[in-house]
Order: C-alpha cells, then sequence, then structure tokens
C-alpha cells in the first residue's frame, strides 16, 4: 500500500498534516481546534480513533493549538524534541506521561510502519524541525517554517517523491505591506520564512533530483496570494529550465481547505 497525504490546513492561522501507510496514521502539527481537525479529515472518512502520533515541528500556537485535545481524546502519544516539550508543555493541558516522546534531530525513528527522519530547521523557535517520512521506498518531505534552505536541509528533502515546501511570502508584498518594521525583519531573516521566491529555487533544485510533486504550504495572509506564490515559483523553475506540471507537479495547499488526498 502507498503513502497517503492530506493537508489539513496550511498557512499562518493553522497548520496540520495527516500521512497514512497500511494501518499507520499520524499528524504532523495539530495547529486548529481539534473539532476543526475532525471535520476536515472526516471529508476523506479518516477516523482518528486509531492514530498512531503526532509529531510536533515547534511550538509555536499555529502548530499545536490542537495537540492536547487530541492526544486526550484520542490517547495519542506526542513527539516532540526536548527543547520543543519544555516551551510548549504548559500550552497543551495535561498529557499523560506515556504519550510524552521525545526524539532528536538526525535520528531516525519509527511509527508502525512509516519511518521518520526529523532534521533541523532554521526558524525563530527554540528547536524546530522538518521531517522526512518513508515506508522504506517512497518518501514525502515536510519543510515549512525556516528562513533559509541549507544543504543539511537539501540533503533530507532531496529525491523525495513529494515536497510539502514553504512559500511564505512575497517580498515586495511584504515591504510595502502593514507589518511593523521588526516583524518584517523577523520575517526576511534566516530564522523567519521562506520567500516565494526562495522556494522556487529550492523547487527548481528538487524537480533536478526527482521530486514528482511539490506543493506550497503556510502562505501568508497578508503577504502573499495563491496565484503569485504558484507564479513566482513557476517562473523561477522555468528560468532554470524546470517547467511546471509537464517536469515536476505544483500546487498550493489551501490556508483553511482540507486538500485531496496525495498518493507516493
Amino acid at each position: 500500500m502507498s503513502i497517503r497525504y492530506i493537508s489539513v490546513a496550511s498557512g499562518s492561522s493553522g497548520n496540520c498534516h495527516y500521512i497514512e501507510k497500511s494501518k499507520t496514521k499520524i499528524l504532523v502539527d495539530a495547529g486548529l481546534s481539534g473539532k476543526k481537525i475532525e471535520e476536515h479529515l472526516r471529508q476523506h472518512h479518516v477516523d482518528l480513533s486509531t492514530l498512531g502520533g503526532i509529531m510536533v515541528t515547534h511550538e509555536h500556537s499555529d502548530h499545536i493549538k490542537g495537540v492536547g485535545i487530541i492526544s486526550r481524546r484520542y490517547d495519542v502519544p506526542v513527539f516532540a524534541t526536548i527543547k520543543t516539550w519544555e516551551s510548549m508543555e504548559n500550552c497543551l493541558g495535561k498529557i499523560k506521561p506515556e504519550n510524552k516522546r521525545v526524539f532528536t534531530p538526525y535520528e531516525s525513528f519509527s511509527i508502525g510502519d512509516i519511518e521518520i527522519n526529523p532534521f533541523s530547521t532554521s526558524h525563530d523557535a527554540v528547536d524546530s524541525c522538518g521531517f522526512a517520512i518513508s515506508d522504506g521506498k517512497n518518501k514525502l518531505s515536510i519543510a515549512t517554517d525556516l528562513g533559509c534552505v541549507t544543504d543539511k536541509v537539501m540533503e533530507y528533502i532531496s529525491h523525495s517523491e513529494l515536497v510539502i515546501l514553504e512559500s511564505n511570502h512575497d517580498e515586495q508584498m511584504l515591504k510595502m505591506g502593514s507589518y511593523p518594521y521588526y516583524l518584517k525583519q523577523r520575517v526576511l531573516s534566516e530564522f523567519g520564512h521562506l520567500s516565494n521566491a526562495d522556494a522556487g529555487d529550492v523547487a527548481a533544485k528538487l524537480a533536478k533530483l526527482g521530486t514528482k510533486a511539490v506543493l506550497l504550504a503556510h502562505l501568508s495572509q497578508e503577504n502573499n496570494m495563491p496565484v503569485l506564490a504558484y507564479q513566482t515559483v513557476a517562473s523561477i523553475m522555468e528560468e532554470q529550465g524546470v517547467y511546471a506540471n509537464k517536469d515536476m507537479d505544483l500546487m498550493v495547499l489551501e490556508r483553511s481547505r482540507v486538500s485531496d488526498i496525495f498518493i507516493i
């Protein structure tokens, strides 16, 4: 059986990814209310009662809002780094001790039929991570909330069939927008968020390394538009000899709407 992926929500107001392989089901982040996550996944007839785990990228509220309630409601283990646990624990409510699991970046671990390879990302969180997720044959990677894509990140996400890649903002929209100066500088820094232009460069590299599809994720509501993100990334790919939806599929994930099911 193939790996199935669903974007439950993707944006600066909430992020959640669902991944399934055979009987193993996991979430990466749960940045919406538990009710919203259940409602969105019900559209694809997904039952969370057999969820195997929630993996947390970092402690920001748009990634952990529903973690506590989902863990308590379905008796689900939560996986995070030690530093992330220390930062987010008071925000989650009571979690059973046996459901508090720790992983270390660059040390792989498994949940059921799924192998997870966590890697560090450059973001203004205590210990933010992305994940390369594999069944031993196929691989998908999640790389969002990162101000730059380091060589180490590229090493981990390369040769993925599917990559969920941040395309947070258009630089001109951000610079001309209403954000205060300090916040603009934070977003633009190497510990902020990936721009559309940066995402285009990364997408072109991934295509040349065999990636079949890139899903643009975590778009800013104030400083980006789906059509602009798509056009910018596709244009930069074309400049580098790679054509969207010919050499590699390219799509934009929606902020508040569950995606189709992607199968790899």
